[in-house]
């Protein structure tokens, strides 16, 4: 059987555990996903190759880095966080000017208690508006909803007159006055609606709440990994050839340096062989004792159990990912009872156990 062997290189690298976020955890091997990934970006490829993947390896320490975020809030707070002023409300990035920061509990950037004020123009700008929104608000309920019920009370009254009248010339007018009158509560609340959204509603959606604070990544020092691709033999021919497109794995900032890739021949298990590294095994090759687990001296054998994204299908709009179940574990080893297909030898330069998934 024709595969290709990746033997990767990095001096760092976080693959996210996805459902992490003050502390980014890293996965022990990059999930399939992220090395399929990585191959299909480096080809080129636009839609999804079918292709079964090998991971194993290890690394040299797993330490932390910390790194400032910066959140913006869906919602406008008051009275926590950052003020700042956007300059383009249409996109969350860094271009912003600080207009005000809280300093101690009880802090309103309205009323200008216990805040830290860094531009007095946009202080000033936002107390404005926060008036306005009041303003109109009261408008609103002591002018606007009456005049439009007492509107929609004359239709009432009309609508029931020109059920009634008899006269098709008096039933047209009555027809026309109702047009009218629905006529002019749209306009109404159009131009309601025009004012609060160019003189409210679009400065204001410029201002948002900035929250600022350290974060962790976990960081895997010195990782050494192999990776083995079983696919079409155009598409291993294509990973050979781009090999020099590998760029990262992990973060964009997680560089690899490939120390080799090449087209092996994997063939059936025909003695015992000892794992190298650390590997992603399939729950059905563990389960089937395809793979075996060694027992060290009054401990039980085992490992720790993932369910990894592989590939994926949009469904409204969303990638949905299959999951496969692996355990991540680096005391295994096989033997000639292990079955064919199940598990295979790459006999390079050591004797790798290969289980795709």
């Amino acid at each position: 059987m024709k595969a290709v062997r990746l033997k990767l290189r990095q001096t760092s690298a976080n693959y996210r555990r996805e459902e992490t976020i003050h502390n980014k955890m890293t996965y022990p091997l990059p999930p399939f996903s992220t090395v399929i990934g990585m191959l299909h970006r480096a080809c080129g490829y636009r839609s999804y190759q079918e292709m079964d993947i090998s991971i194993q390896g290890k690394y040299g320490a797993l330490k932390k880095e910390v790194y400032y975020d910066h959140c913006f809030h869906n919602s406008l707070q008051n009275d926590r966080g950052i003020l700042v002023k956007m300059k383009n409300p249409d996109l969350l990035s860094k271009a912003f000017v600080k207009v005000a920061e809280e300093k101690l509990q009880g802090s309103n950037f309205r009323k200008g208690n216990n805040i830290q004020v860094y531009d007095e123009d946009g202080i000033q700008e936002y107390r404005e508006l926060k008036d306005l929104k009041e303003q109109l608000d009261a408008f609103n309920k002591q002018r606007i909803k009456p005049a439009i019920s007492r509107a929609k009370r004359h239709l009432k009254v009309l609508s029931e007159r020109r059920k009634k009248e008899a006269d098709a010339e008096r039933n047209k007018r009555i027809a026309l006055r109702e047009k009218e009158i629905k006529a002019s509560i749209t306009e109404i609340n159009n131009r309601f609606k025009t004012y609060e959204e160019e003189h409210y509603k679009t400065p204001y959606s410029r201002f948002r709440t900035l929250t600022c604070r350290p974060k962790y990544y976990e960081v895997l020092s010195d990782v050494e990994r192999v990776i083995h691709v079983s696919a079409a033999e155009e598409v291993l021919e294509d990973i050979i050839a781009h090999q020099s497109s590998l760029q990262s794995l992990g973060r964009s900032e997680d560089f690899v340096n490939v120390i080799g890739a090449e087209l092996v021949e994997l063939t059936a298990v025909d003695g015992h062989y000892s794992s190298q590294y650390s590997a992603y095994l399939p729950i059905a090759g563990v389960m089937g004792k395809d793979i075996l687990l060694k027992e060290r001296e009054g401990i039980s054998a085992g490992g720790t159990r993932y369910y990894l994204p592989k590939n994926y299908v949009i469904q409204d709009g969303k990638r949905c990912f299959s999951r496969k179940g692996v355990l991540y574990t680096s005391d295994y080893e096989v033997d000639e009872e292990s079955r064919e297909g199940s598990v295979w030898i790459d006999h390079g330069s050591q004797n790798y156990i290969v289980s795709f998934v």
